[in-house]
């Protein structure tokens, strides 16, 4: 029986997950999401095009490598269905090798109000929310109303659906939020509502598994599975930045749950890392920028949510908190992206340790959100050149391959690779 081995970001998110799980699919027979939804934003680029995809598994453009949708991830029917006819405009015809978990949830359209609502009444506290009804779908996950796609092909589906929403237009109506006047993509709630259920003609084209007992049999059959993650571990509803986290468990052990596969099953655990770092809306973030390099960082970087759409917040790479991701996920390879932003730094920086309140330490406290944190700063001389044409590691910059050796000297994991620019080419291996 072969192991299941896992992809998944160790900082904020827009690590370039979909992008090293296209390169490595051609490796795997299978690839998994097993959490998260459609506030994923994975972008691969090949031939020239940019494809983004928020649900769907980023090994749906092999045609001979099945996709699998988990039990942990959450479906939007309307967002599937733009995704299906987005790919099929490409000449991908995804019902040939993309399976669905029956047990997979679905984001109501009241859900989406729900994520608005919720929001609005955080004030200033609100979280920064993708408003795609991440939050109010695990919710009633939790709470065991929810709907899952199974549930679509039951006799009494409307019935339930409606039931659900008659719940959530009372929440919104107990937190004083105007239903009247929200719109999802320019439309009322009932005009989105007709739309979602034309929707689920899409979604039932598709293959409908009991996927734990379909991903089980996968790996007694030898055949080779890549569990791909969403957001990042600094998001994890655990052992995030809380309360300013997605709603799944983003980390390793989500891969069992998400997935229904043994701990005993996991194999290789393969990190993404970007050589800086980012992240969208609310929360802490130690090594943010606010001056010229940061915005530098952003303009160089393409720095724009690809699901939101909305500018990333910058900064130096934080090696505290990659460490942290490491010893949770029990990272066994790390992949480091996007260190060509900076091909015209003369200097560049690394956190290596932080200062709270006068003293120096190397975790991250549980305080992470309320407590004033001075990243402890190490410089390095930056390569100054480009890395365009660059095959091979030992062709790297010195300087940059001295950076590189300094991630894996302080997390203690050795570099797989390095992505030194968006086109799937160019990846460049250490061995």
């Amino acid at each position: 029986m072969t192991k299941i081995d896992v992809l998944l970001g160790l900082q904020w998110g827009d690590e370039g997950k979909g992008k090293i799980v296209d390169v490595l699919t051609p490796d795997y027979d299978v690839i998994a999401r097993f959490q998260g939804g459609p506030n994923a934003g994975h972008t691969l680029e090949f031939n020239g095009t940019k494809h983004v995809l928020h649900i769907i598994p980023s090994g749906i453009f092999h045609d001979d490598k099945i996709n699998l949708i988990g039990n942990g991830v959450l479906i939007e029917p309307n967002i599937f269905r733009q995704e299906i006819e987005a790919l099929a405009e490409k000449g991908v015809d995804a019902t040939r090798n993309l399976y669905i978990s029956k047990k997979a949830h679905l984001i109501l359209p009241s859900h989406r109000m729900m994520d608005a609502a919720n929001e609005q009444a955080k004030g200033n506290s609100r979280i920064g929310s993708t408003l795609k009804g991440i939050g109010p779908a695990y919710t009633d996950k939790i709470a065991r109303s929810g709907l899952r796609v199974g549930d679509i092909m039951a006799d009494d589906f409307s019935e339930r659906y409606h039931l659900l929403k008659v719940q959530h237009l009372q929440m919104a109506q107990t937190l004083r939020f105007d239903v009247d006047s929200f719109r999802i993509d320019g439309m009322t709630l009932d005009q989105y509502e007709e739309l979602w259920m034309h929707s689920l003609d899409t979604l039932r084209r598709f293959r409908f598994v009991n996927s734990e007992y379909f991903i089980n049999q996968c790996l007694r059959d030898d055949k080779k599975v890549l569990a791909e993650g969403a957001q990042a571990m600094m998001l994890d509803i655990d052992f995030g930045t809380y309360p300013f986290v997605t709603s799944s468990s983003t980390i390793t052990a989500g891969v069992c749950t998400g997935l229904g596969v043994a701990p005993s099953s996991v194999g290789r655990v393969m990190g993404i890392t970007k050589a800086y770092c980012t992240r969208v809306g609310a929360g802490p973030f130690p090594t943010e920028l606010f001056d010229q390099t940061g915005r530098t960082l952003c303009e160089q970087g393409h720095e724009f949510g690809a699901t939101t759409g909305r500018p990333r917040r910058c900064g130096w790479i934080d090696l505290p908190a990659l460490r942290y991701a490491c010893m949770i996920n029990g990272v066994t390879d790390l992949f480091v992206t996007k260190p060509d932003v900076m091909n015209n730094f003369p200097q560049i920086n690394m956190c290596t340790a932080y200062e709270i309140e006068g003293q120096r330490t190397d975790e991250i406290p549980f305080e992470y959100n309320t407590v004033p944190i001075t990243p402890v700063l190490t410089s390095f001389e930056g390569w100054q050149c480009s890395l365009e044409g660059t095959t091979s590691y030992d062709q790297l910059p010195v300087q940059l391959r001295h950076y590189l050796a300094t991630i894996e000297q302080q997390t203690g994991v050795s570099i797989r690779a390095v992505s030194i620019s968006p086109d799937r080419k160019d990846v460049i291996f250490k061995q």
